[in-house]
């Protein structure tokens, strides 16, 4: 059997026990701040100190248990209240006046019935007392339960993720499968982080669990980088009858060597051989939808620029852009001994002197 009667639930609270239930509550936040574990190293005593005030304030600020337990204790307060009136009931029952209806009577009876009577009610009272006090099984606490105060509607947080995608994917679309981590109400101490003065044995003190969860999220295509993708309802949970909170993905797009942006247009550079840049052809371009045919006529030089249409990013407020290529005439590292042959027969035969005029003026 629990032993609160045994002990002055008021002075471990430092209040006087004529305390209105505010006062209650706020000598309460005092004291916890004060033993809270957490602020004190989980020192032994902290922890003895904040069960003990925690349980005292459970049962001074349950009215049912604090009336049996004002009665136990013998304190009577000036007050018309119900809860008044249930204590001077009650003491009543002590001393052998009883209520019958509307009407009290005293019973005038002789010194053993009396003494019977005194012995057998009080022991009935005592045990009446004790069992709603600590074993909670009563009318009163249900109701109690039934009738607590409503709860301010409170929103869940949102959650910020980052999603890296491809070029490609950016210009097209894709489907991503994101794993979101939520954080939720510990069900067990419902966030208040200890039970019983103790650290809760699930969240292990912090109020809250983790819980992950996986979402296939659409992105859509021409997305750009540093762009936000709004998931509703996807964030945190809310409670008491507060909206979830929502979920936020940042995408940011992989950099590529190869192509760079400007606005909606996608440039590149394309190495050629000096016979290709002489002679022409049609050679393979990469570009962000595959693979494209481009014709390089006879005579290109390096820095000459093309233009390949439609072929840039486009997004639902605008053309779509171009992808603009810029050749550069490469001379491969390693040839035959053919190739070097052949291109002895071009000096000995080629008459151009593209140095000749650099200094003079034009």
């Amino acid at each position: 059997m629990n032993q609160y009667y045994q002990k002055d639930l008021y002075s471990i609270l430092g209040i006087e026990p004529d305390a209105d239930e505010a006062q209650i509550k706020a000598a309460y936040r005092k004291q916890a701040r004060k033993w809270h574990p957490d602020v004190n190293d989980n020192s032994s005593e902290s922890i003895i100190r904040f069960k003990e005030i925690t349980e005292a304030y459970e049962v001074l600020t349950d009215e049912h248990k604090k009336n049996q337990y004002d009665i136990l204790k013998g304190f009577t307060f000036k007050s018309s209240s119900s809860s008044y009136a249930s204590r001077t009931q009650a003491k009543k029952a002590y001393s052998g006046t009883y209520s019958t209806g509307a009407k009290t009577e005293s019973k005038t009876e002789t010194a053993k019935d009396t003494s019977h009577h005194d012995k057998s009610s009080f022991s009935q009272v005592f045990e009446n007392i004790l069992d709603g006090l600590f074993t909670g099984d009563n009318t009163n606490t249900k109701k109690q339960k039934t009738e607590k105060k409503k709860l301010k509607p409170q929103n869940g947080r949102d959650i910020n993720l980052n999603v890296t995608i491809k070029i490609s994917e950016a210009i097209s679309g894709t489907n991503r499968t994101v794993n979101v981590l939520h954080s939720e109400r510990c069900p067990k101490c419902e966030g208040r982080r200890f039970i019983n003065g103790a650290k809760c044995p699930l969240c292990k003190g912090s109020g809250e669990i983790s819980i992950h969860k996986k979402l296939s999220v659409k992105i859509p295509a021409g997305i750009k980088k540093g762009a936000k993708i709004r998931i509703a309802s996807e964030g945190n949970k809310g409670y008491n009858g507060g909206k979830n909170g929502d979920l936020y993905l940042f995408i940011d797009i992989e950099e590529s060597s190869f192509f760079k942006y400007e606005g909606n247009n996608v440039l590149c550079e394309i190495p050629i051989t000096p016979f290709e840049a002489v002679l022409g052809a049609n050679i393979d371009v990469p570009t962000l939808s595959g693979k494209v045919s481009m014709k390089i006529p006879p005579y290109t030089t390096t820095g000459q620029k093309f233009r390949l249409s439609e072929q840039g990013t486009s997004n639902s407020k605008s053309k779509k852009g171009d992808q603009i290529v810029t050749v550069k005439i490469v001379v491969p590292k390693e040839m035959t001994q053919k190739e070097i042959e052949l291109y002895e027969q071009l000096k000995l035969i080629s008459k151009h002197n593209l140095r000749e005029d650099l200094l003079n003026d034009k």
